[in-house]
């Protein structure tokens, strides 16, 4: 059972969410981010879109065909969705390709018409932030929607400051 700890920063009474995009790099913090993205789709009766951004093939070489690349990206992301996910929440998995993931999130988030983005940040600083980037700060900075930011409970737990905790999602 997953317990989440948060406020609500908009009223549910005039909260209309109906289309929430979960970006997904398939690691711990976008696995804690799809956590919580099905507890809202639940209680605001939401569709999952689970987005996938593959880095473009075009003259870049590499082992698998583009084709190959797209199936197996979308094989992996499908495998993050249960039946669950898929009946009650509408639940669908996409692959897109980008050199540039922030912006093919927000394109995504613009044409289906997204109310809520929730996604994984790795939580860098410093100058692991400055060589990296990252693609959750220019969505936050570009989407046309709120969004959610979320770390992997684990590493927010191990870096939060000594009498401070941080929100989690908590398996019990």
């Amino acid at each position: 059972m997953l317990l989440v700890r948060s406020v609500l920063i908009w009223p549910l009474e005039t909260a209309m969410l109906t289309r929430i995009l979960v970006p997904t790099d398939f690691s711990g913090p976008s696995n804690a981010a799809l956590d919580y993205a099905r507890v809202l789709a639940r209680t605001f009766g939401a569709s999952l879109h689970v987005l996938h951004v593959l880095q473009s093939h075009f003259l870049r070489a590499s082992v698998t065909s583009p084709r190959e690349a797209e199936t197996g990206a979308l094989q992996q992301v499908d495998r993050c969705l249960t039946d669950d996910d898929r009946q009650s929440l509408r639940a669908v998995a996409l692959v897109e390709r980008s050199d540039e993931p922030a912006d093919e999130i927000v394109s995504h988030a613009r044409t289906a018409e997204i109310d809520l983005i929730v996604m994984g940040t790795h939580g860098r600083n410093g100058i692991a932030h400055l060589l990296m980037g990252s693609v959750a700060e220019r969505v936050v900075r570009t989407a046309p929607c709120p969004v959610m930011t979320v770390r992997d409970a684990r590493i927010a737990r191990a870096t939060a400051p000594v009498g401070r905790t941080a929100p989690v999602a908590a398996d019990r």
